[in-house]
């Protein structure tokens, strides 16, 4: 097979990566609703924050079997099937009236997502030449790194003007255009396999990340009932053991764990995981600062952090161009200290974070999360072989969820926990708990900068 960059290539990745939008659209334009639902429907923070959780976490038990999927059905076939099940969701939700259904239409939206998302870096990893990976792989990440850009002024207009249920209803006309281009334009790599699926392998990652993240949406109750969080904890990891044991045991795993053996694979997919988990939990905790905190709107809130997500989806193609020309090293830990610098500051100033701070803040984070985001992914994956590369895209993206939703998880349990035990007003208490959550992820997102240094210590050519 002939590798080149041609118009289907670019219009299947357009047509995979607009699923991958509109997840992460409704995502963070829902960040922004979370204050009114919680009026709405008379809930907390911890509660209101499974529209986020939930969703990920189904992604996250999804995406460790796309290595099986790819090898047993057409491409074609798992686009229309993730596209049609994110329709199903958005319909859900739309007429949903009591949050329950809207966590129902989330978790659907989940099953679509996790299917699709690591479908656009799998036909860029197929059909792309190895010289212009690093600027497809921007591209790719471009498309759902727009969305961020767009969630929360989205979510902002949409909840201000006609009501967050059109959030859902104004997405579907961009699904059909996703499906009538994939249905176009996907091509098939190899041939299918009537592969066996490894179930005690997938029911054992089902409890690995129930438990891991049912531990940190209860983290909030650790002073009260620290047994609950430890019985979750200890879930988790009789869940990731069975995994290990089951997986040496198979003779077809979902996933190969000869890829853990390279050293700067692991390192690589440690960083982006940290990475990963600061993006999310900045995305929960700013829309809310704004609101409840500044006591500005809804739209407000999205447009204040809207030229910072535009630069960092800009940056995105561009910081894979510099990885193309020049290595991976320059752009990664460029980026990285960039992120670094952006937290210090938002944690410096947790307390007293007007709206143009906060603008100033996330454009510095967002330049280093177009710089570092999407090539550390590319250079994780150049150190594996062809063959373990769909093993290696399936990890990646399984992490990356798992981290949307520990980090979104961790940072609303210190709110929540720093609320329930200060005294003061709820916008006082609520800047406490901000504040207390970003010293969270200050040490989170130094201790990648050592993981990403030690990822190009160990890095392969």
């Amino acid at each position: 097979m002939t590798k080149k960059v041609d118009l289907k290539l670019i219009l299947a990745i357009v047509a995979t990566g607009l699923l991958s939008f509109c997840g992460v659209i409704v995502e963070t334009a829902m960040n922004i609703t979370f204050p009114v639902l919680m009026r709405q429907f008379n809930i907390d923070t911890a509660t209101v924050q499974w529209m986020t959780t939930a969703y990920l976490l189904v992604v996250s038990i999804i995406v460790p079997i796309s290595s099986f999927l790819k090898r047993r059905f057409r491409t074609r076939t798992l686009f229309v099937t993730a596209n049609l099940l994110f329709i199903a969701g958005l319909v859900i939700d739309a007429i949903a009236g009591n949050f329950s259904m809207l966590v129902l239409g989330r978790l659907i939206q989940g099953l679509g997502t996790g299917i699709a998302l690591p479908l656009m870096f799998n036909i860029i990893l197929d059909w792309t030449p190895d010289q212009q990976r690093g600027t497809l792989m921007g591209i790719g990440t471009l498309i759902t790194a727009i969305a961020p850009a767009l969630g929360p002024t989205f979510g902002g207009l949409v909840v201000s003007g006609l009501g967050w249920h059109w959030i859902f209803i104004l997405l579907l006309p961009l699904l059909v255009v996703s499906l009538l281009l994939g249905l176009f334009s996907i091509r098939q790599a190899a041939p299918t396999v009537k592969a066996g699926f490894d179930v005690a392998g997938w029911l054992a990652i089902v409890v690995v990340f129930v438990g891991f993240t049912m531990a940190f949406s209860h983290l909030q109750q650790l002073g009260t009932q620290p047994w609950l969080v430890i019985g979750w904890l200890v879930l988790g990891l009789i869940g990731l053991a069975a995994f290990i044991w089951f997986t040496r045991r198979s003779k077809q795993p979902l996933i190969k764990l000869t890829i853990f053996k390279t050293r700067s694979f692991d390192w690589h997919l440690l960083g982006f995981f940290l990475i990963q988990i600061n993006a999310l939990g900045l995305a929960f905790i700013l829309p809310n600062y704004i609101q409840l905190v500044n006591g500005k709107s809804a739209l407000l809130a999205g447009l204040f952090v809207l030229p910072g997500a535009a630069i960092g989806a800009i940056f995105a193609p561009l910081g894979g161009r510099i990885l193309d020309s020049f290595g991976a090293a320059k752009p990664i830990l460029t980026g990285s200290t960039i992120i670094a610098l952006a937290v210090a500051l938002f944690t410096v100033f947790g307390l007293h974070l007007t709206g143009a701070l906060i603008l100033v803040l996330y454009i510095i984070f967002m330049v280093g999360m177009g710089l570092t985001m999407g090539n550390t992914m590319t250079s994780g994956l150049s150190q594996l072989n062809v063959k373990q590369q769909a093993d290696g895209n399936a990890v990646f993206n399984t992490l990356q969820q798992f981290a949307g939703a520990t980090g979104t998880s961790i940072v609303s349990a210190v709110i929540t926990l720093v609320q329930t035990q200060a005294s003061g007003s709820n916008a006082h208490r609520t800047a406490l708990g901000s504040a207390a959550a970003l010293g969270v992820l200050l040490v989170l997102i130094l201790l990648n900068l050592v993981v990403l240094i030690n990822a190009m210590r160990t890095r392969k050519a």
